[in-house]
């Protein structure tokens, strides 16, 4: 079976065949909404064609015997708070009893949250971590309002998952929620919108979607599901190394935007199997400088070289995908240890270059120590506790400076010999 077609097969099983996707669907959205309710307000995005899409939406919601009370404008990037409070006064406003959001992740998750604060009140600070949203649904009896999700790009998976990231502006530190109350129940990605991103939406996005992957199957590794795991995190990656370059190559090559849909799609499943840990943890510290999806990937091939005594057969998977698309020619089966880590790190590095990111933090624009001690001193919060507790190697937070620093010091200057292993 090809990669296309067990993606297919995967999504359908995970969806539970409640997902409406490929190309040209957004027509199809009115059908949708109607299941939902006869209210909507719809939270969007803008981007260059984008009202041409929006239309789309807004008229076939209509013709579905759905009104449209309100249009509301979407996230920034990175769904900053104050994003998130606007819209959470326009649901309090118009009062709908369906959401569709149209947007990428920003604005996905700046839905899912302003509904939370909407239905529950308080302040958004009380739901950061994992479940809370679920506990005060019981507490108080009280439903969220469906939500029908339209993703725009190939990335976080918004539209799939229990996540909603939000991120103060003032402080430059992202946090999340994590509860499987505020999975849309009606998921929805036309791939066809991706057509005409940007090459760095692109990069981006995509990068993301490996990092789901790469992070999830780490923490799975001797769990239950880590066969499951494996194979959608195989696919996920085969999918987007194979055809990210292809896209950068030929923007207009539909057939591998339409992979890298389906891979970062699976990235999304990924997070929903585990959670993220490393990576993730370190890239909240960075959202002022860099994209989150570039954050990771800088991050990962660091956290690969520390977590490798503990995650061997993941990492020759994984090194195995990259030799066989040409970015590696290490024998990944007869390789252990520390040294399979750094060979997995090289391979990422080399396909990081290959598509023109960097792979050190010095190489970005605007950084310098200060961040890493910004990152030092979230890990140890305790709203991003579950980031640490993931990890293949679980780390508390009084050992975080101990190790976790020189993993940001090796991510700084490319030396991966400054990577100290946990009772090495």
């Amino acid at each position: 079976m090809d990669n296309i077609s067990k993606a297919k097969r995967i999504l359908d099983e995970f969806t539970k065949n409640n997902y409406l996707y490929g190309e040209g669907v957004l027509s199809q959205v009115g059908s949708v909404t109607a299941k939902a309710g006869k209210k909507a307000v719809v939270i969007r995005e803008t981007f260059p064609g984008s009202d041409e899409y929006v239309d789309i939406i807004v008229n076939s919601i209509k013709a579905a015997g759905v009104e449209v009370l309100h249009v509301e404008t979407g996230a920034r990037p990175n769904a900053p708070r104050e994003d998130l409070f606007r819209i959470t006064d326009a649901l309090k406003a118009h009062n709908p009893d369906v959401i569709v959001s149209f947007g990428g992740g920003s604005t996905i998750d700046a839905a899912k949250a302003a509904e939370v604060l909407r239905t529950l009140g308080g302040s958004i600070d009380e739901y950061f971590g994992t479940g809370l949203v679920t506990a005060k649904l019981q507490e108080t009896g009280k439903k969220l309002t469906p939500h029908v999700a339209i993703q725009t790009v190939a990335s976080s998976g918004a539209h799939l998952t229990k996540y909603s990231n939000i991120t103060d502006l003032v402080t430059g530190q992202k946090k999340l929620i994590v509860d499987e109350a505020i999975v849309p129940l009606y998921p929805v990605f036309d791939f066809s919108v991706t057509y005409k991103l940007p090459a760095g939406v692109t990069m981006d996005g995509a990068l993301d979607g490996v990092a789901h992957a790469v992070e999830v199957l780490y923490g799975a590794q001797g769990k239950p599901d880590y066969e499951k795991t494996k194979e959608v995190a195989e696919t996920c990656i085969s999918l987007i190394i194979e055809n990210l370059p292809k896209v950068i190559e030929n923007p207009s090559d539909k057939e591998a935007r339409n992979s890298l849909c389906f891979g970062t799609d699976l990235g999304a499943y990924c997070i929903m199997i585990g959670g993220t840990n490393g990576g993730h943890l370190t890239s909240f510290s960075l959202v002022d400088i860099l994209s989150h999806g570039r954050a990771c990937a800088i991050m990962n091939p660091y956290y690969t070289v520390f977590f490798s005594p503990v995650v061997q057969d993941s990492l020759k998977m994984i090194g195995n995908v990259y030799k066989k698309y040409g970015y590696a020619d290490a024998d990944f089966d007869k390789l252990s240890g520390r040294e399979l880590g750094i060979a997995v790190a090289e391979a990422m590095f080399t396909f990081e270059k290959k598509i023109g990111f960097p792979t050190t933090l010095a190489e970005v624009k605007g950084f310098n120590d200060s961040y890493i001690e910004k990152a030092l001193t979230a890990a140890k919060d305790p709203q991003l506790k579950m980031k640490l507790q993931n990890m293949p190697v679980p780390l508390t937070a009084e050992q975080v400076d101990e190790y976790m620093g020189p993993i940001l010091q090796s991510a700084k200057t490319g030396d991966l010999s400054l990577i100290k292993l946990l009772n090495a």
